[in-house]
């Protein structure tokens, strides 16, 4: 058997959840996980089925938004041969690969109102029929669920079932996101880039430097965990110096210069010039003089504005940070720093 995956930090509200999830594993009852996406909700799974007395039978995952809406009750169910179109043989489901172990249902929000009727049997009842089949079968399986969704929400607006929600939410596990847990974000990006640094062959991680420690932890990793270690990943792999700290974080992928500009951005490129020109004085003599003026005063005043928060003014001014940093320093606004 596999080794488990790491579930990294010290912070309260994540030690909270965790040990949630650690008193519920010893009992056989059906558990919700909720967290935003990247939080490691299959994580949090994967620990409810190894500390539970299910821990040597088969941990089974399934994304139900993986699947179209067709195929989810012969993913989960099974079917029985010539049960429909190219079903050439009987092919147990999820369920029933799942028996004596436990069931991770990702994204079980996404279920259709008729795979939550089946759904609802088998988790009450423990049985279930295959497709084409009127032969029921019984399985003993441990289901955890997962979702980014508001399941009681969902029930208000009539996209969930009430009694399946009853049923599902014996215990619910709610992982806080990344930004909740500051002091986490060091410690899991040590983590990554020393793994990464392996990967690349280098014979030990560098580390970071304060420039880059403080970005890492002043974004607000949206896409939580997994976006952190892509990006760390990401970084290490660009910087490519097993010697020196790495000192650029690079946070987007498509950073680019000729990066194609959305259509409505282009749009209003496209217009621009006419702007410009309803906007000139009959006074300007040096066209390049007074646009390089306009260019600074622009650059100064949203400085101001964003409190000279350099990643912020180039958020506000629709520029990455280079760009910036290169305008910055063509109107000798770096000499300051």
């Amino acid at each position: 058997m596999t080794s488990p995956a790491q579930l990294i930090g010290s912070s309260s509200i994540f030690l909270d959840a965790v040990e949630r999830a650690s008193a519920a594993a010893a009992l056989n009852r059906p558990v919700l996980v909720i967290g935003e996406r990247g939080t490691g909700k299959e994580l949090i799974a994967e620990r409810l089925h190894r500390l539970s007395p299910r821990w040597g039978g088969p941990l089974i995952s399934l994304n139900c938004a993986a699947l179209p809406e067709t195929l989810i009750d012969a993913e989960l169910f099974g079917y029985e041969a010539g049960a429909f179109t190219g079903a050439q043989r009987a092919r147990a489901g999820r369920f029933e690969d799942a028996d004596g172990g436990t069931l991770f249902l990702d994204e079980i929000a996404t279920l259709s109102p008729a795979a939550q009727e089946r759904l609802l049997r088998v988790v009450e009842y423990g049985e279930l029929t295959r497709i084409g089949s009127n032969r029921v079968l019984k399985v003993d399986v441990r289901l955890v669920g997962a979702t980014n969704e508001d399941l009681p929400g969902l029930v208000e607006a009539g996209r969930f079932r009430a009694d399946l929600l009853d049923r599902l939410s014996f215990e619910v596990v709610t992982l806080p996101p990344l930004r909740e847990r500051a002091e986490d974000i060091a410690v899991l990006a040590s983590h990554f880039a020393r793994r990464m640094a392996a990967e690349l062959g280098w014979p030990r991680f560098p580390g970071f430097t304060k420039g880059v420690l403080e970005a890492l932890e002043s974004h607000s990793w949206p896409g939580n965990i997994r976006e952190l270690k892509n990006t760390v990943e990401r970084s290490l792999y660009r910087w490519g110096d097993d010697e020196t700290p790495v000192g650029r974080l690079v946070l987007d992928p498509f950073e680019s210069p000729w990066r194609p500009l959305p259509r409505a951005a282009s749009a209003r490129a496209d217009v621009a010039p006419a702007s410009v020109a309803e906007a000139s004085h009959d006074d300007v003599s040096d066209l390049r003089a007074a646009v390089l003026a306009h260019e600074r005063a622009i650059l100064v005043a949203t400085l101001k504005r964003c409190r000279h928060n350099q990643r912020r003014t180039a958020t506000a001014l629709s520029l990455s940070y280079d760009q910036l940093r290169h305008c910055l320093k063509r109107h000798d606004l770096l000499a300051a720093e």
